[in-house]
This record gives C-alpha cells, sequence and structure tokens, in this order.
C-alpha cells in the first residue's frame, strides 16, 4: 500500500511538473509549424486544411503512472484564433521522460468548431504520425560515411483531423496520442 501511495505521489509530481510551464506564445507556435512544415506530408496537409492546433513543447514524463502536458496556439485562415492547453494522464508500462511538439490539423470547419467548442478529447483509438529527424553514420575498411536528413512520414486523414508530433528530447518515443485532453480560449 505504501509503494503505491509513492508510486501515485510520483506520478502526480511528474503531471505537475510536465504541466507548470509558460503559456507558449504565437511566436513559439508559429516557429514551431514551420519547422513541422518541412517533414513529411505535413505541408502538404496543412494547404488543404481549415485550421490547426500547434503545441511547441509537450512534457511527458512517467513511472507505471504518467502523465503529460502543454500550451500552444490555434489558428484557422493563417489567423491566431485562440490558445489551448493539454492534459494528458496514462497508466501502463512506462518509464522515463519526453518533449515533443505536435500540431492537429482540421480538415474543415465541422472538425475546427468540434475542437474549439471548449473541451476536446482524443479517444483511445487515436494515432498520430511520428516525424524524426535522422541522422546515420558507418565506417567500414573503405572509409567512413555520415548524412543527415528527415524521416518523410506521412499522414493521413482520420475523422477529419491528422496529427503529427515531434520528438525534441528524452528516453520515451511514441505517438500515443489517446486520451489527451484540450481545453481552448478564443482570444479576445
Amino acid at each position: 500500500m505504501k509503494s503505491r501511495n509513492v508510486l501515485l505521489a510520483g506520478a502526480l509530481f511528474l503531471l505537475f511538473a510536465a504541466t507548470a510551464h509558460a503559456a507558449a506564445t504565437v511566436a513559439e507556435c508559429k516557429a514551431s509549424a514551420d519547422e513541422m512544415k518541412g517533414l513529411g506530408n505535413v505541408a502538404d496537409m496543412m494547404a488543404e486544411s481549415y485550421g490547426y492546433a500547434i503545441l511547441p513543447t509537450i512534457g511527458k514524463g512517467g513511472i507505471g503512472i504518467g502523465g503529460a502536458g502543454g500550451t500552444g496556439c490555434v489558428f484557422a485562415g493563417g489567423k491566431h484564433t485562440g490558445d489551448v492547453s493539454m492534459g494528458q494522464v496514462t497508466v501502463g508500462l512506462q518509464l522515463g521522460g519526453q518533449a515533443y511538439s505536435q500540431i492537429i490539423l482540421f480538415k474543415n470547419v465541422d472538425v475546427y468548431n468540434d475542437f474549439t467548442k471548449g473541451q476536446f478529447e482524443f479517444g483511445a483509438d487515436a494515432t498520430a504520425v511520428a516525424l524524426t529527424y535522422g541522422a546515420q553514420a558507418g565506417a567500414t575498411t573503405k572509409g567512413a560515411s555520415a548524412s543527415a536528413g528527415d524521416t518523410k512520414a506521412a499522414g493521413a486523414w482520420k475523422r477529419g483531423m491528422a496529427v503529427f508530433t515531434l520528438a525534441k528530447g528524452g528516453l520515451m518515443y511514441e505517438a500515443s496520442i489517446g486520451g489527451q485532453k484540450f481545453k481552448y480560449t478564443p482570444v479576445e
């Protein structure tokens, strides 16, 4: 019983540590969106979308029970329409922490309106395409070689949305977004 309480307290600490940071600025949101546009088919899908939500940095950590959180911006028609915060609690085999960016594309106004009604949650079946920068190096008896680039992961529309994540650092690599809850606040 005591060890369960210690685990719960640790998980709650990680959750609050992951979410206790300053709100993302519009400049940070735009810079993060520009970074993602250069990866996979994000730019093509953004050109098709009505709008998007971008969270420049989401912190995630867990030891059995985990949490994640971050803040960002919502855009439609190229204009900043509001701010968004995200929280997530996870239970299962997990250990570690990571930071990543996430962009959620809205194919049409109906999907955008569903997201911006104030409260939105991804179901357990929600998935994201993980974008990564790639680098490789090799050495043989004939010499050494190195190259760098990005992984050209391709996303697709699902229920009018497409979600991409970009790992920034840490020891957890996953694209699990099920259970994420979002709170939208319109710009006044």
